[in-house]
């Protein structure tokens, strides 16, 4: 299907308070995500990501690991039935997988010189949300490949074939960010860039997604792990979270180096169900990534939250 047939309520469909309606299609193809039942939608963040998909605005969603801002943007997707794919900006990613490369094919018995179209031209020519994620530990020559399609009536040019490339009418592009282009200044992502700022001034709309309210995540761990959907799993989880939440408490005043993310704490409480021991999925989940020198005061967040000491069972030295 070419063309968006369906409006959809993003008070009905979101669950936010608001009168918009946003185009959708009715039917799905290979490349629409599959919709998560218990995913949460940030309202501020879901109406930047909608802006994107109905208004065709260059949406970039910037926040910490483990906030979900790519899972956000493909939720969204989900419920519009609109085609979607996932690039990681990875160091290995580099111009040819983005544009294009001249392969060796077999045609008629015969080996032959073929272009292969990359994912961005593609992506350019169908009604396709393009993601990329991990945007700013994009390699710099790859990122001017990208800076010329951020314009919303960005022609791409194909200097191989002669080509220019018109983009589809419902084209979309996203991407996802820890830094806004900063580069790794607390030693947290190393790999990221500085971003051009002739390139970042081109994202027409940028959201920052943060961690959720201490209910919502407890709510969504519980949702993920039905195990815990008892009064004595919630009380498990409501310690969990909070000590999630004493690590970004001590990343954000620089006592510790890493945080407990969202996705971390979902990890422990599946690994609980493992192992039977939250203390040995605590260690496994996260502990151990911790550097030994901080590992004390992760024991004391560990000692407040669930009354038990680290030193005790040998974990800390």
């Amino acid at each position: 299907m070419e063309r968006p047939d369906l409006k959809l309520s993003v008070r009905d469909t979101f669950g936010i308070e608001s009168s918009l309606t946003v185009p959708a299609f009715s039917e799905r193809d290979d490349h629409v995500p599959e919709i998560d039942p218990v995913y949460r939608f940030d309202p501020e963040v879901t109406l930047a990501i909608l802006a994107g998909f109905s208004n065709n605005r260059r949406v970039m969603v910037q926040g910490l690991h483990g906030t979900g801002k790519s899972t956000h943007i493909e939720q969204v997707a989900a419920r519009l039935n609109w085609p979607c794919v996932r690039v990681n900006l990875d160091g290995h990613i580099s111009r040819l997988d983005l544009v294009g490369k001249d392969t060796i094919v077999l045609r008629d018995g015969l080996q032959v010189s073929e272009f292969q179209e990359g994912i961005v031209p593609w992506a350019l020519q169908r009604p396709v949300a393009l993601i990329f994620d991990e945007y700013d530990a994009g390699r710099p020559d790859v990122m001017f490949v990208i800076q010329r399609i951020l314009e919303r009536e960005g022609k791409f040019t194909l200097l191989d074939q002669n080509r220019v490339i018109q983009p589809h009418p419902l084209f979309r592009m996203f991407a996802t960010s820890n830094t806004v282009g900063l580069g790794n200044l607390n030693g947290m992502y190393q790999g990221t860039q500085l971003l051009n700022h002739a390139q970042l001034d081109r994202w027409s709309v940028v959201a920052t997604l943060d961690y959720l309210e201490r209910q919502q995540e407890i709510d969504i761990v519980v949702a993920r792990v039905p195990q815990f959907a008892t009064e004595s799993g919630r009380e498990l989880v409501e310690s969990m979270v909070a000590l999630a939440e004493l690590t970004r408490k001590g990343f954000a005043s620089g006592d510790i180096a890493v945080l407990m993310s969202p996705r971390t704490v979902i990890t422990w409480a599946e690994n609980c169900e493992i192992f039977r021991d939250p203390l040995m999925a605590f260690r496994l989940s996260f502990l151990n990534k911790c550097d030994p020198a901080e590992r004390p005061i992760v024991a004391e967040y560990y000692q407040r939250c669930f009354g038990v000491e680290l030193e005790d069972t040998g974990v800390v030295d």
